[in-house]
């Protein structure tokens, strides 16, 4: 019998197992933004049919839509807090069910109150509730390689969302009318439930392994969270407020917000129409940024893995700018191929700003990154609600969207110094 040696090494640990469940949380989460977006942005195909049957204002419509809007970024934060205390698994397929409740309601509305309600308070907040908070917190727990390219991915499934569902939408709302196309939201909302309870996982640990990239023992520490998830959710409001770096990622997120939904996603065609293209038209080349904002965002993740976030952001955030700056040159009553070219860039550039934010929540924040992520994103809804109102004025008072646009492209300048100015760190957490 040999005895060993007693200079012998102690066993390393075996690596880690390549494991499917990080790809299967991946892959519903993806299913599930892709289905949130579409949610959210379906009720402006009803707009007219509305009009049409009820006779209630262009207005009246709106301000539900506006209020799904601001829900959608403000429900965030609170939504992330949620997932900490009851996890994933179960706020999500309750939001998709709130979704469910508030599109096939609406088949017996009679007032605009109601429509208020419906689309306004329950789909906004059901959405909100799946918006890119939940990308932090999805990305957070079940991946430590490859974060930022999986940030990207499903970055692009909630950007790519309406691009998918509106054609669909606006189809059913002209030949079977707007009550049907309101069911078949419903009905695909209850049919991602199954889905989410199935693969939807909270943490690695509830299925027996780590998260993708990690080593066997290593285990992702996460606060004990006791509070209720409001308290939460302004606690870590107030603590990351008393950091510069929190309000540099917001300032420039609320630039980012201004800069696409708000300025270009509300007033591009109108400001063409300006120009003498066909309202179709131009509706058709915004269709095209929604293309090229998918294989952008993908890009961008890829990129955040593999470069200094912050410079990432300065760069898209100047190219964007200048972008914006020649517009007005651009616009005319074809789609030449200067204003082409334009399109494909700006779709480039439209949400990849994300994955490098994401990235830098998580370095600064830590563990509390999916909830501050989510204030940064109510920023976003912020900037864009007020470009969308301040572009309206500057069109009134001048006569044309010029100034908006020359406007917007020196805002693009402001968020790279907001961006370069935050300082590296490689693990924070607020105290």
């Amino acid at each position: 019998m040999t005895e060993a040696r007693p200079d012998t090494p102690p066993a390393a640990s075996p690596p880690a197992r390549p494991s499917a469940w990080p790809w299967a949380v991946a892959a519903t989460a993806f299913v599930t933004l892709l289905g949130a977006s579409g949610f959210r942005s379906a009720p402006g195909v009803f707009v007219d049919p509305l009009h049409a049957e009820f006779g209630w204002s262009t207005a009246a419509i709106s301000s539900a839509v506006s209020l799904n809007l601001l829900l959608y970024g403000v429900v965030s934060p609170f939504a992330a807090a949620l997932m900490e205390r009851f996890g994933m698994r179960r706020v999500v397929a309750v939001a998709l069910v709130v979704v469910a409740a508030g599109s096939s309601l609406t088949v017996f509305m009679e007032e605009v109150w109601q429509l208020v309600l419906l689309w306004g308070v329950l789909i906004g907040a059901g959405t909100g509730s799946m918006a890119l908070a939940f990308v932090a917190v999805v990305t957070g727990r079940w991946f430590v390689r490859r974060r930022g390219l999986v940030s990207g991915v499903l970055t692009a499934a909630q950007a790519a969302g309406g691009l998918v569902f509106l054609p669909l939408m606006a189809s059913l709302a002209g030949s079977v009318g707007w009550r049907a196309a309101s069911l078949v939201i419903a009905a695909g909302a209850l049919l991602v439930v199954p889905l989410v309870l199935l693969f939807l996982r909270d943490r690695p640990a509830d299925v027996g392994t780590v998260a993708h990239g990690a080593d066997p023992g290593d285990e992702q520490h996460e606060e004990v969270v006791t509070a209720g998830a409001a308290r939460r959710t302004l606690t870590v409001l107030r603590d990351a407020a008393r950091t510069s770096t929190f309000w540099l990622l917001a300032g420039g997120f609320a630039i980012c917000g201004a800069t696409t939904v708000g300025l270009l996603n509300t007033h591009f065609v109108p400001a063409a129409h300006d120009h003498g293209m066909p309202a179709t038209t131009a509706a058709g080349l915004l269709a095209v940024v929604g293309v090229f904002d998918v294989l952008g965002t993908i890009a961008s993740g890829y990129l955040t893995d593999r470069v200094d976030p912050r410079k990432l952001l300065a760069v898209y955030y100047v190219l964007r700018g200048a972008s914006l700056a020649v517009l007005p040159f651009l616009l005319a009553p074809t789609a030449a191929p200067p204003l082409w070219a334009f399109i494909i860039f700006y779709g480039l550039d439209w949400v990849a700003t994300v994955p490098p934010t994401v990235a830098l929540c998580r370095e600064h924040f830590g563990p509390r990154a999916p909830i501050v992520f989510g204030w940064v994103f109510a920023s976003h809804q912020v900037g864009s609600a007020l470009a969308a109102v301040g572009a309206g004025l500057v069109r009134d008072l001048t006569g044309d969207y010029d100034g908006a646009w020359w406007g917007a492209g020196a805002l693009c300048v402001v968020a790279a110094g907001l961006s370069l100015a935050v300082r590296r760190r490689t693990a924070a957490t607020v105290s």
